[in-house]
């Protein structure tokens, strides 16, 4: 019997836009007390790997690090069709930066079989598109950035970007990390059976003692060498004031508004 192919995608649960941002005091986000989606990037990676496994046969695991509420993208995954959720939680690697973020991950991943990993491009809470290429070079594999476009050759993935005015078409040996733009494609809906199976499936945990081959000096808070300095929400800008005056009048109207602000 032929081996099936084996999947595993990175997510992640990331605070809704659409609500309101909350910090700790030592400036990192107070993940528990937000909305929270799942990553848009991540999501486009979950569903290339479901369209994988439907045209191919493969079995699509689905890891995220977070908190122990991170536990409900996980259930929103499996009501997609992944068949396998393992959440990474432990007080000691949170406040990890993408270096710490990705040393954590690849320590999990370590204990698991892949021939495909997928990857987001960034998530939106952060925006740096380290953490999946980070995650190739601890474990030693190449990596494909971009993606919008995936296929399976054999032992090979062939995957399609765009870059500026131009696209690269790349073809990489198994095991390879693919990051997915959610321009990929559109994520398919829960289904009420999915969603049923979601909650009857298991959601395996590790903590920091699963994690092999990693430096208690590379995960966590401490072991981040990025460190937030200051962090705050965006400034509510109030109503904007409308006048009615001549090009002459505009002007001297607005020069007078610079003074009185002390802008001149």
């Amino acid at each position: 019997m032929e081996d099936v192919m084996k999947i595993v995608v990175c997510i992640k649960q990331v605070p809704d836009t659409k609500g309101g941002v909350v910090f700790n005091p030592d400036g990192t986000l107070n993940r528990g007390a937000m909305l929270t989606i799942m990553n848009p990037d991540d999501k486009a990676g979950l569903e290339a790997a479901l369209r994988i496994k439907d045209k191919y046969g493969a079995e699509v695991t689905v890891v995220t690090m977070g908190l122990p509420k991170a536990d409900e993208v996980l259930r929103e995954a499996l009501a997609m069709g992944a068949d396998n959720a393992i959440l990474i939680t432990d007080r000691v690697l949170g406040g990890a930066d993408t270096w710490a973020t990705s040393q954590t991950i690849a320590g999990a991943l370590r204990k698991l079989e892949y021939d495909i990993i997928i990857t987001g491009r960034q998530a939106i809470d952060g925006d740096t598109a380290q953490v999946g290429p980070q995650i190739s070079e601890h474990l030693g594999i190449p990596v494909i950035s971009y993606a919008q476009k995936i296929e399976v050759e054999g032992d090979s993935v062939v995957v399609e970007r765009q870059f500026d005015d131009r696209y690269h078409v790349l073809k990489a040996k198994m095991p390879v990390l693919i990051t997915a733009l959610s321009e990929l494609n559109e994520p398919r809906y829960m289904t009420p059976g999915g969603i049923f199976d979601a909650y009857d499936k298991e959601v395996t945990v590790f903590s920091r003692a699963d994690l092999v081959d990693v430096d208690d000096s590379n995960i966590g808070l401490k072991g981040s060498p990025t460190q937030i300095a200051k962090a705050s929400d965006k400034v509510r800008k109030g109503a904007g004031e409308q006048v009615n005056l001549s090009a002459s009048e505009s002007v001297d109207y607005i020069l007078g508004k610079l003074k009185e602000t002390h802008i001149i």
